[in-house]
């Protein structure tokens, strides 16, 4: 399947702003933005003129299609169903969005960064309703169980290294979070706040696919 592999710090840097994408490092003083908070190139640090508002769509596009790690194909799917649904276009976005499976396993706080949320399902590590699932694009449903499959539990990922961080995160509260069995059901939906998408991002977003 493909997937962008280049290095996700210069993305933040062009976009201006950090959108996590690196996992613990992101929240680091390690940080590309934080070390160099501006635009990657030789002309980088002159900055730049007012940006037109196409240029302010397009980068409202890029922010929250990298912020969920979709390719352009698949996230302009979601966009323009959301255009031609009678369905509040807000509420649709959100749902096709935080609803996937890659992206629940990352709100459960099993993977760090989306990334890592999208390999453990698509290496088959994660169960839900008691079946392996291995499509990071497949949508979780209210009800939803999800746990680790018992064959991976003993590997040292899931023994040593994701109770470290695990014990420390708190899941929204549209996710029922069982740290000490690491599973989950899904009780609610999500909502805006909680996802941290900005109304005007979306909007921009609707804006660019109707032209």
């Amino acid at each position: 399947m493909a997937r962008y592999t280049g290095p996700k710090e210069k993305i933040e840097r062009r976009l201006g702003e950090k959108l996590y994408l690196k996992g613990e490092r992101s929240y680091s003083q390690k940080s590309a933005m934080t070390k160099k908070p501006y635009p990657p190139g030789m002309h980088g640090q002159k900055g730049s003129r007012k940006a037109s508002e196409f240029a302010q769509q397009l980068k409202s596009k890029q922010k929250i299609k990298n912020i969920y790690r979709l390719l352009e194909k698949q996230f302009k799917n979601y966009i323009k169903a959301s255009i031609n649904s009678k369905k509040e276009p807000y509420e649709f976005i959100l749902k096709e969005l935080e609803n996937r499976l890659d992206n629940v396993v990352f709100r459960m706080g099993f993977g760090q960064s989306r990334d890592q949320a999208k390999q453990l399902v698509n290496h088959g590590h994660i169960l839900v309703n008691g079946k392996r699932v291995t499509i990071p694009s497949f949508k979780v449903k209210i009800g939803d169980e999800l746990k680790i499959r018992e064959g991976s539990l003993k590997s040292p990922f899931f023994m040593n290294l994701m109770p470290v961080w695990l014990k420390k995160y708190d899941a929204p509260a549209w996710i029922q979070l069982d740290k000490e069995k690491m599973t989950a059901k899904i009780k609610g939906q999500p909502t805006l706040p909680e996802s941290g998408i900005n109304v005007g991002d979306l909007q921009a977003i609707i804006e660019f696919y109707s032209r």
